[in-house]
């Protein structure tokens, strides 16, 4: 799927360096609302660790990654992972995604969390995706309520986020309400 110039391809080993350098740009940015990094996490070597541990979760059927990249240039500019993929009675998953600051404004994230979903619907069966935000990130609310998203609830002290446990307003979309493949 191409967006505005942008693929979006399921995540290989190969985007490691590019990984890299796009989360060392988006540093400071991004560190007030993710958790405190290891210095390996902005390393092509760091990157590929991540990258084989997602692979493996993949194969194991629990998460399907994918990368934001450049069309022209192959260059990943984003990410977005569909995870805690949970069949059965549950049928739901969890979203996270991140674009790099350079690339915002231009309904990256909305269009892949849409693909997300659909693939989420289509080829996995699921019923429901979920989502978190800190509670102050309305640029990534908007984001989900432009995917379709609904808020919830609030998680009081949900994650470990730039040094500190904090609150996080909880997302839903809901995909069908067909029973559960058997």
């Amino acid at each position: 799927m191409v967006i505005d110039g942008v693929e979006m391809r399921g995540l290989a080993l190969g985007d490691a360096a590019g990984l890299a350098e796009a989360f060392a740009r988006g540093r400071a940015y991004m560190a007030p609302f993710e958790p405190v990094r290891p210095e390996d996490y902005y390393t092509e070597q760091g990157q590929r660790v991540r990258i084989e541990g997602l692979l493996a979760e993949r194969d194991a059927g629990r998460v399907v990654p994918y990368v934001l990249a450049d069309a022209a240039t192959g260059a990943p500019v984003g990410a977005i992972n569909l995870g805690s993929i949970a069949l059965g009675p549950l049928c739901s998953g969890g979203v996270g995604y991140w674009v790099d600051p350079a690339w915002h404004g231009k309904g990256l994230a909305t269009a892949a969390l849409q693909e997300v979903c659909r693939a989420a619907r289509d080829d996995l069966g699921l019923h429901r995706v979920e989502a978190q935000t800190l509670l102050d990130n309305a640029a990534s609310q908007r984001v989900l309520a432009k995917a379709g998203f609904e808020p919830y609830g609030v998680a009081p002290r949900y994650a470990h986020i730039n040094g500190a446990w904090r609150d996080h307003r909880l997302f839903q979309r809901l995909l069908h309400d067909d029973p559960p493949a058997s």
